[in-house]
């Protein structure tokens, strides 16, 4: 069996809810092994990737606030949506695969959470991509999660020598459940599966300072999320 950490932040403030993100990925090494994270919002938000233009962006939605993602990927609307990270430590299998491999993998497992559901989801095939650049939900990605040729569930990643941060949702859900119920979905295809054993989380008090030194110094900032 897999050694992992399971974390149920619960909803949380948007700055805080990335900065945590990043905290973890920085922990990867020391920690050893991997995180999977469950979090949802305490008020609508949304969030864009790293390398997108604020301008564009801004114009794009009108939601706030408007966040920079540490990762890539385009701009996601965050209210109740199924927010979920996972972060690698260097040298873990995951963090060894191509980021293909790893988006593919990950959304094979939501597909397999899905089934237990009795409901039928596919991998795209395929990029189709949409009128409105930039937006993740609309149009999609190769090996993106679709229900009815919709996309309901996408990631974007982060993989340098301190591991590999995976942010993932899952939006507008095809069945009437609750957050909770599904998060243990998840973990029961995760152990079934994959092989996780599973072990309780709770950030340390240094984690939890970098997360919200990440919030005060960049997260927070215009300066952060304008940046481009």
């Amino acid at each position: 069996m897999n050694s992992w950490l399971l974390l149920d932040s619960g909803p949380g403030v948007p700055a805080f809810n990335l900065a945590l993100d990043e905290a973890l990925l920085e922990a990867m090494a020391p920690l050893g092994r991997p995180v999977l994270r469950f979090y949802g919002w305490t008020e609508p938000a949304a969030t864009f990737g790293y390398f997108q233009k604020y301008a564009d962006v801004e114009r794009a939605t009108a939601l706030r606030p408007l966040i920079r993602r540490p990762t890539g990927g385009g701009l996601v609307p965050h209210d109740a949506d199924w927010t979920y990270s996972l972060a690698f430590p260097p040298g873990h299998e995951w963090h060894s695969l191509k980021a293909e491999g790893s988006y593919r993998r990950v959304h094979q497992w939501i597909q397999a959470a899905f089934a237990e559901l009795k409901i039928e989801t596919e991998l795209a095939h395929h990029s189709e991509k949409s009128a409105i650049p930039g937006q993740c939900f609309v149009g999609h990605e190769k090996f993106d999660v679709l229900w009815n040729r919709r996309k309901i569930a996408g990631a974007a990643q982060r993989r340098n020598k301190r591991g590999l941060l995976i942010q993932g949702s899952v939006q507008s859900p095809p069945v009437s459940l609750a957050r909770t119920d599904w998060q243990k979905i998840m973990c029961d295809v995760g152990r079934v599966e994959l092989g996780i054993a599973w072990s309780n989380f709770e950030p340390d008090k240094a984690l939890r300072q970098q997360a919200e030194f990440l919030v005060r110094h960049k997260y927070s900032q215009p300066a952060y999320n304008r940046k481009r």
